[in-house]
Protein backbone atom coordinates (compact mmCIF):
# COMPACT_ATOMS: atom_id res chain seq x y z
CA UNK A 1 0.00 0.00 0.00
CA UNK A 2 2.65 2.37 1.02
CA UNK A 3 4.34 3.63 -2.17
CA UNK A 4 7.81 5.49 -2.33
CA UNK A 5 8.67 6.37 -6.41
CA UNK A 6 11.83 8.34 -6.83
CA UNK A 7 12.92 9.82 -10.31
CA UNK A 8 15.70 12.64 -11.66
CA UNK A 9 18.44 10.12 -11.74
CA UNK A 10 20.52 10.08 -14.53
CA UNK A 11 24.29 10.74 -15.88
CA UNK A 12 26.11 14.11 -15.57
CA UNK A 13 29.25 15.60 -15.36
CA UNK A 14 31.36 15.68 -12.47
CA UNK A 15 30.98 19.52 -11.40
CA UNK A 16 27.63 19.29 -12.47
CA UNK A 17 24.55 19.27 -10.60
CA UNK A 18 21.26 16.74 -10.66
CA UNK A 19 17.97 16.43 -8.61
CA UNK A 20 16.37 13.61 -7.68
CA UNK A 21 12.62 13.46 -6.41
CA UNK A 22 11.01 11.19 -4.02
CA UNK A 23 6.59 11.17 -4.25
CA UNK A 24 5.24 8.76 -1.31
CA UNK A 25 1.94 7.44 -1.26
CA UNK A 26 -0.64 5.23 0.43
CA UNK A 27 0.35 7.20 3.37
CA UNK A 28 1.32 10.47 4.64
CA UNK A 29 4.79 11.15 6.25
CA UNK A 30 4.07 14.56 7.08
CA UNK A 31 5.11 13.81 10.59
CA UNK A 32 7.82 11.13 9.89
CA UNK A 33 11.80 11.60 9.17
CA UNK A 34 12.57 11.40 5.69
CA UNK A 35 15.70 10.56 3.94
CA UNK A 36 17.93 9.64 1.21
CA UNK A 37 20.36 6.68 1.27
CA UNK A 38 22.34 5.58 -1.56
CA UNK A 39 24.28 2.83 -2.08
CA UNK A 40 27.38 2.15 -4.55
CA UNK A 41 28.97 -0.75 -6.05
CA UNK A 42 30.90 -3.05 -3.70
CA UNK A 43 29.60 -0.81 -1.03
CA UNK A 44 26.99 -0.50 1.82
CA UNK A 45 24.28 1.78 1.88
CA UNK A 46 24.77 4.53 3.30
CA UNK A 47 23.30 7.70 4.96
CA UNK A 48 23.48 10.49 2.62
CA UNK A 49 20.75 12.95 4.32
CA UNK A 50 17.66 13.62 6.49
CA UNK A 51 15.08 15.77 7.37
CA UNK A 52 12.07 16.16 10.30
CA UNK A 53 8.93 17.42 10.05
CA UNK A 54 10.10 20.45 11.40
CA UNK A 55 12.47 20.56 8.73
CA UNK A 56 15.64 19.97 10.38
CA UNK A 57 18.11 18.25 8.61
CA UNK A 58 21.27 16.28 8.23
CA UNK A 59 23.97 15.12 5.85
CA UNK A 60 26.87 13.32 5.58
CA UNK A 61 30.26 14.56 5.94
CA UNK A 62 30.75 13.83 2.67
CA UNK A 63 27.61 15.86 1.21
CA UNK A 64 27.49 18.55 3.03
CA UNK A 65 28.06 21.82 1.11
CA UNK A 66 27.22 20.15 -1.54
CA UNK A 67 23.75 18.60 -1.18
CA UNK A 68 20.54 19.86 -0.33
CA UNK A 69 17.19 18.13 1.21
CA UNK A 70 14.05 19.29 1.53
CA UNK A 71 10.40 18.34 1.67
CA UNK A 72 7.01 19.44 0.68
CA UNK A 73 4.33 18.12 3.23
CA UNK A 74 1.41 18.92 1.09
CA UNK A 75 2.49 17.35 -1.73
CA UNK A 76 3.86 14.34 0.23
CA UNK A 77 7.57 14.49 -1.13
CA UNK A 78 10.81 14.77 -0.50
CA UNK A 79 13.67 15.97 -2.88
CA UNK A 80 18.11 15.80 -3.16
CA UNK A 81 19.64 18.76 -5.17
CA UNK A 82 22.94 17.53 -5.53
CA UNK A 83 25.34 20.28 -6.55
CA UNK A 84 28.80 20.10 -7.45
CA UNK A 85 28.69 16.03 -8.04
CA UNK A 86 31.81 13.79 -8.00
CA UNK A 87 32.37 10.76 -9.49
CA UNK A 88 32.39 8.94 -5.99
CA UNK A 89 28.76 10.03 -5.22
CA UNK A 90 28.07 7.48 -8.29
CA UNK A 91 25.44 4.90 -6.70
CA UNK A 92 22.33 4.50 -6.79
CA UNK A 93 20.29 6.52 -4.02
CA UNK A 94 17.26 5.16 -2.34
CA UNK A 95 14.09 7.44 -0.88
CA UNK A 96 13.21 6.51 3.08
CA UNK A 97 10.31 6.97 5.14
CA UNK A 98 9.89 6.13 8.55
CA UNK A 99 6.83 5.25 10.16
CA UNK A 100 6.20 3.32 13.85
CA UNK A 101 9.97 1.93 13.59
CA UNK A 102 9.15 0.68 10.23
CA UNK A 103 11.01 1.84 7.12
CA UNK A 104 9.55 1.99 3.89
CA UNK A 105 12.18 2.37 0.80
CA UNK A 106 11.72 3.30 -2.90
CA UNK A 107 13.51 1.34 -5.67
CA UNK A 108 16.43 3.64 -6.35
CA UNK A 109 17.30 5.84 -9.02
CA UNK A 110 20.90 5.71 -10.41
CA UNK A 111 22.90 8.15 -10.42
CA UNK A 112 26.36 8.38 -12.54
CA UNK A 113 28.69 11.21 -12.53
CA UNK A 114 31.33 11.01 -15.23
CA UNK A 115 34.81 12.07 -14.40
Amino acid sequence: QVQLVESGGGLVQAGGSLRVSCAASGSSFRNNLMGWYRQAPGKQRELVATITRFYTTNYADSVKGRFTISRDNIKNTVTLQMNSLKPEDTAVYYCNAESSGMNYWGKGTLVTVSS
